[in-house]
């Protein structure tokens, strides 16, 4: 009679072949402490990144500013407020970090500038959209306050209509400053790969 095999022996056959591969584990690791140091130097910019990587042995060194890399490419956004340039300006010099040298440093200088640029014409585009909806705003407020029976202020972004508005007119100024963070990013890959 032929032996009946456990679970547990044919689950053994099956991953004989399959050996963890220390040299993919490490770097697996490595990646995921270079993610660490970007989000910890995105948190604290105090923090000495470059000492940081330097402490890793050489060959955790691409892997840590692979991970790194992929950190602050995904945190390059359009800013929503001035507040944001601190943290692009973080982006930047992690990034300056990573690429080394002064390749970069143009580039990333002149996305700087793009980036102010976009936050002083996004509020005049909302300026502009907020003055020529008003008059059509003050209409509502008056049907409505003739409703009620009572005055009634409308905040405009609680109108469907002037949202709307809003958003076509912001997103074809967003769509023109996100290609240029994208072109931005595809050159900061160019040169990452190159090195």
């Amino acid at each position: 009679m032929g032996h009946i095999k456990s679970a547990l022996e044919i689950a053994m056959e099956r991953t004989e072949s399959i050996r963890g591969d220390k040299t993919s584990i490490n770097l697996y690791e490595a990646k995921q402490k270079g993610k660490k140091l970007a989000n910890e130097f995105l948190e604290d910019p105090q923090k000495d990144f470059e000492a940081e990587l330097k402490k890793a042995s050489q060959e955790e060194q691409a892997s840590i500013k692979q991970g790194a890399f992929d950190v602050f490419l995904s945190q390059l956004t359009l800013p929503l407020s001035k507040d944001d340039e601190k943290r692009i300006e973080t982006i930047g010099r992690g990034l300056q970090v990573i690429i080394g040298g002064g390749r970069f440093t143009a580039v990333f200088k002149q996305l700087r500038e793009a980036l102010s640029r976009y936050l002083n014409e996004a509020a005049r585009y909302e300026e502009a959209i907020l003055r020529q909806y008003e008059p059509k705003l003050r209409a509502k407020e008056e049907e409505l306050s003739r409703r009620m029976g009572r005055q009634v202020k409308m905040d405009p972004f609680q109108d469907p209509e002037f949202a709307a508005f809003y958003n076509q007119n912001m997103n074809a100024l967003k769509g023109n400053y996100r290609t240029m963070i994208d072109e931005v990013s595809a050159e900061a890959r160019r040169i990452f790969k190159a090195e």
